[in-house]
């Protein structure tokens, strides 16, 4: 007689329900345990791929499917414990990974030897440190479970602290003033995706956050807790919310795992009433002189081709990952009854001379069923110049490269989704 296990994650969401059960009896009265989440999946069609234009079932056309278990308890005095835990699910394959329709390829400019300014002789070398490389391409590919979000905080009268995995202030910034709110294919920050130009959420970070008025701020440290050279984080972002008007500033730095300063993402933001809707306007500078995760080429290829050799061939690769650019959207959402109606544009430019400058313009349309379900359409052109080659993803993916550089794209979705 066979005998059937439970996997991890169905144990995982066992023990979190229990502890959800536990904490909602009468016993602790001043407690709470709420089960939230998203769900959202429909049919996208995607043009400019290698494969020619390619049609799929995807999770997540305007969000990423997610549940959420949260848990607050009022401590008295203005004091309160907090805890929220954010899984993602992924509806087309039950799992909570995903990589996009060009799976692990890349551009040329990161691919192709000549591209890379190196001799056409290293060209097997190339591809196969760009295969190691690609094979990180995706979200969440390690199967981390609470891999949205996963914090404990205590609110005071002087502010909210907070550890754990979290969002970071500049990506706060980025969805407050992206006229999509990070959802569909048009959203701001499909251009930006690979390399990535925010970083969106980070583990093992401390932060403070408080919230008086119209006015919010907050600030974020990470230690570069599991490498033992780098990888430190710091992070802050202010708004300043009226009913008509809106200005938010965000910055991220990190360093790489050599503790040089990477990725450095400075974020500007303003949304202004105007008719029926909003007005929305973001610039961001994004600057990565020293990659992250270059520093193993050298020693994977080494065998290959002997130590000067490597050491050019990882030069070569830091130089086409580095960044320089600026992210500059502008866009407008309106509400009318049941329908939402979203235009936008971003442009992706690359201040360096290999000019892989992106622009998308797209639109999207929300009819809501019900306070909960809604019915979606988006529509996404990603035009590519000179060595670009992105292609729009959705609201819980990104979309990856297209066939070749300077091939342009374009994504039609249609999807539900369901808040609960």
């Amino acid at each position: 007689m066979s005998t059937m296990k439970s996997s991890p994650t169905l144990r995982t969401l066992s023990a979190a329900l229990l502890l959800a059960g536990a904490l909602s009896t009468p016993a602790l009265a001043q407690s709470s345990v709420t089960l939230s989440g998203i769900i959202d999946a429909g049919v996208t069609r995607v043009s400019g791929l290698k494969g020619g234009s390619i049609t799929a079932l995807s999770s997540g056309i305007m969000d990423g499917s997610r549940v959420i278990v949260r848990a607050n308890e009022d401590l008295g005095g203005g004091w309160r414990a907090l805890v929220t835990l954010e899984h993602r699910l992924e509806l087309d394959t039950g799992l909570s990974s995903n990589r996009p329709p060009s799976a692990g390829q890349l551009p040329d400019r990161l691919s192709q030897a000549s591209l890379l300014g190196l001799p056409g002789a290293f060209q097997p070398v190339v591809t196969a440190v760009a295969a190691n490389i690609g094979n990180g391409v995706g979200v969440n590919l390690n199967g981390a479970f609470w891999d949205r979000q996963a914090f404990v905080g205590l609110v005071t009268p002087v502010g909210a602290f907070l550890a754990g995995r979290q969002y970071t202030p500049a990506f706060e910034i980025s969805a407050a003033f992206d006229t999509f709110g990070t959802q569909s294919a048009a959203s701001a920050g499909q251009v930006g995706s690979l390399p990535a130009a925010i970083d969106i959420r980070l583990s093992n970070t401390l932060a403070w956050r408080a919230e008086m008025g119209g006015f919010v701020a907050s600030a974020m440290v990470g230690a570069g807790e599991g490498s033992s050279t780098g990888g430190r984080f710091m992070g802050a972002q202010a708004q300043y919310r009226a009913a008509s008007w809106s200005v938010g500033i965000g910055l991220n730095k990190r360093e790489n795992e050599r503790a040089q300063d990477s990725l450095q993402s400075l974020v500007v933001g303003a949304n202004l009433a105007l008719g029926p809707g909003r007005l929305y306007a973001m610039v961001g500078d994004i600057q990565d002189d020293n990659p992250t995760g270059v520093s193993s080429i050298a020693a994977l290829v080494t065998p290959s081709v002997g130590p000067a050799n490597a050491a050019l061939i990882q030069g070569a690769f830091t130089n086409a990952l580095k960044q320089d650019a600026r992210l500059l959207h502008l866009g407008y959402r309106a509400t009318f009854g049941v329908h939402t109606l979203y235009a936008g544009t971003t442009q992706y430019d690359d201040q360096r001379s290999i000019n892989a400058d992106t622009r998308s313009v797209g639109a999207a349309y929300s009819y809501a069923l019900s306070k909960r379900t809604d019915i979606n359409a988006a529509v996404a052109r990603f035009t590519n110049a000179a060595t670009a080659q992105a292609a729009p993803g959705g609201g819980g993916y990104i979309g990856g490269v297209t066939a070749s550089a300077g091939t342009d794209s374009t994504s039609l979705a249609l999807g539900l989704r369901h808040r609960f």
